[in-house]
């Protein structure tokens, strides 16, 4: 179950939005990813749970991750709360990551922010030995992230680092298309309702907000994160 990276996202189509580049490069280079929304998406005006559930695990194997875990906590209404945090606990436990990706720290959504907050005090707290939790009747032990970054959604937020995608662009907007309830698609229902993401000037914000992270770092195309502590190099060649 261990992999290098988990990935967390609030509601399915989260993480492909925010982080999806960045995932498909690492999983290029040999590194394993897994996936965890915390909510079915239940309160999305369009679609369903179910279907939302379908098209996430449909994105998670075109994506290439290990798994993609849901947890059911209430899309809207879920807090920061000791019973939603174990529950986050438990998968930090079971995959072992060493980076850790969530939800924007500040966003359109309020949803995402109060995530973005839940899945970093989780990440401390799976670290603490004395918090006991299991996974399927197997007790875990304690395992904290080296790292929780947190990747930028609707708002545009000025970044700590951005992470170059331009190889896998494509790929990405692959990812994101795989959730056809949600965005724009040729053989859309003509009645369904309309929302900020389902037309097709979404799809190309998705790309014109990815050539502006990069552009000042000189890639094509760019996601941005943020971190809550310094972002340490070992070689100014590294920077770009």
């Amino acid at each position: 179950m261990q992999v290098d990276i988990l990935a967390v996202g609030v509601h399915p189509d989260d993480i492909e939005l925010g982080c999806g580049g960045t995932l498909l490069q690492h999983i290029a280079q040999g590194y394993t990813v897994s996936l965890l929304d915390l909510t079915w998406g239940e309160l999305g005006s369009r679609g369903s749970a179910t279907l939302r559930r379908q098209e996430a695990l449909a994105a998670a194997e075109l994506l290439g991750a290990k798994n993609r875990y849901q947890l059911d906590l209430a899309d809207g209404f879920f807090r920061n709360t000791p019973e939603s945090m174990l529950e986050i606990v438990e998968i930090i436990r079971l995959c072992r990551p060493q980076i850790v990706l969530c939800n924007a720290i500040n966003d359109r959504h309020p949803d995402h922010a109060r995530a973005a907050q839940l899945v970093a005090d989780a990440c401390f707290y799976s670290g603490l030995v004395k918090i006991e939790t299991q996974y399927q009747g197997e007790n875990q032990t304690a395992h904290r992230p080296a790292q929780v970054y947190h990747y930028i959604q609707d708002y545009q937020l000025e970044p700590d680092f951005v992470l170059d995608i331009s190889p896998v662009m494509e790929k990405k907007m692959g990812l994101i298309l795989a959730f056809g309830s949600q965005f724009f698609n040729e053989n859309d229902n003509p009645n369904a309702p309309k929302t900020p993401i389902s037309g097709q000037d979404f799809l190309e914000s998705v790309k014109a907000k990815a050539r502006v992270y990069g552009r000042p770092a000189g890639f094509e195309f760019a996601e941005g994160f943020n971190s809550a502590r310094y972002v340490g190099v070992k070689n100014l060649f590294d920077l770009r």
